[in-house]
């Protein structure tokens, strides 16, 4: 249903390697693997945002990729251990934003490890 459709910040490359910034629709089918689904509710502009949304520098390293690399929020579904849904969160790096899909999206999927309380 569209009632789960969230945006998404998503930084693709076409096949000259020049650089784009859409504003994607997902669903949580669309995000990487991972235990756990947050709700991101807050992130930081970080300086290595900055550098992998304008590409001044090789910062993501997968493609496409949706960049952020911190996040806090809620966790709406999660198959780990330590965290059930309704727990806040924070995330800070593990690749995120880098080589694994990051905060810059409605929902976040990662693996429970990364995760703080």
């Amino acid at each position: 249903p569209m009632a789960d459709a969230f945006k998404a910040i998503m930084v693709s490359r076409d096949d000259n390697k020049v650089q784009s910034v859409d504003v994607a629709e997902l669903t949580v089918d669309d995000l990487m693997e991972g235990d756990v689904v947050v709700a991101v509710e807050a992130t930081t502009i970080n300086y290595k945002d900055g550098l992998a949304i304008t590409g001044k520098s090789p910062v993501v390293r997968r493609w496409p990729m949706i960049p952020g690399i911190d996040f806090a929020g809620t966790v709406v579904a999660s198959d780990h251990v330590d965290w059930k849904a309704g727990d806040k969160v924070i995330l800070n790096g593990w690749g995120v934003g880098e080589v694994h899909y990051g905060a810059y999206a409605g929902r976040a999927r990662v693996n429970g490890d990364w995760l703080i309380a």
